[in-house]
């Protein structure tokens, strides 16, 4: 892998990179579309990483589908699919030396699973290693991973560009995401309430009506009438992830929906 990419450096073809686990849905197409018109080259690269689930979570059951993702992948006309294995990534009998993450990290998606940013930045720096890209892109919808690969890539003073890509929704809302699949016809159906909850606390904020804790509270007992089991919904500030101001705002929410626990997000401003 790094042969090539200093192959690429050597003839001044730029390298886009799209870190994923696999299970590739058109969120992740969109991705690679948006590295293609930063770069001469995309990488993308295929890794389930261990070290970002914690205990009773799903990493057995991750679905893999290598070769269903190839088949997309060479329909985009990708450079390259990177696949190491466990060995490559954190070589056997040696003490894996961890990315330490940011403060706002412990919170939220850090709050309900303690060892997965740690797991994440960790993952990211050693497949930055191995890529040399110039450019990274990431999608939206992991909001606070995005801001944890960006303080990493300060923090160690990387040569790559972070770029963010909007959230792909199905018609109905939903976020695509490969643990959809998980869902129940039945529940399928009432998981696009998570993106409605989101949208009515946007008008809301932007109304001005009613403070940020009420607007809060409404959303998640509107979300657990859906038979959602709310983790959080929460307005924040966009860049730190602190208490929002009158700008630069986010709104988070994760609800477990049955199996799978699902993950959104809207700007505000």
């Amino acid at each position: 892998m790094q042969a090539w990419s200093h192959a690429c450096k050597k003839a001044k073809q730029g390298i886009g990179f799209v870190p994923t686990m696999g299970n590739l849905h058109d969120g992740h197409l969109a991705l690679v579309d948006k590295a293609k018109v930063l770069a001469d080259k995309v990488v993308v690269s295929i890794y389930v990483n261990p070290t970002q689930f914690g205990e009773n979570e799903d990493f057995d059951k991750y679905p893999r589908t290598e070769q269903q993702d190839m088949e997309r992948l060479e329909q985009k006309n990708v450079a390259v699919v990177f696949m190491p294995d466990t060995d490559e990534m954190y070589p056997p009998n040696k003490k894996i030396d961890f990315i330490p993450v940011p403060d706002f990290a412990r919170e939220l998606e850090g709050a309900a699973r303690p060892e997965h940013f740690r797991g994440v930045a960790t993952i990211v720096k050693k497949l930055f290693d191995a890529v040399l890209p110039e450019h990274a892109i990431f999608g939206e919808k992991d909001f606070q991973q995005c801001l944890v690969v960006k303080n990493m890539v300060l923090e160690y003073a990387l040569d790559v560009e972070i770029h963010t890509a909007p959230i792909v929704r199905d018609a109905d809302g939903l976020a695509k995401s490969s643990r959809n699949q998980y869902l129940t016809a039945e529940q399928r159906l009432q998981a696009p309430a998570l993106y409605q909850s989101l949208l009515t606390a946007r008008q809301q904020i932007l109304e001005g009506k009613l403070d940020y804790s009420e607007i809060e509270s409404q959303a998640i007992e509107f979300i657990s009438k859906e038979s959602f089991d709310v983790d959080y919904f929460t307005i924040r500030d966009a860049t730190t992830l602190g208490q929002p101001g009158t700008h630069n705002r986010v709104i988070l929410t994760a609800a477990r929906l049955g199996i799978p626990r699902l993950l959104d997000n809207l700007r505000v401003d």
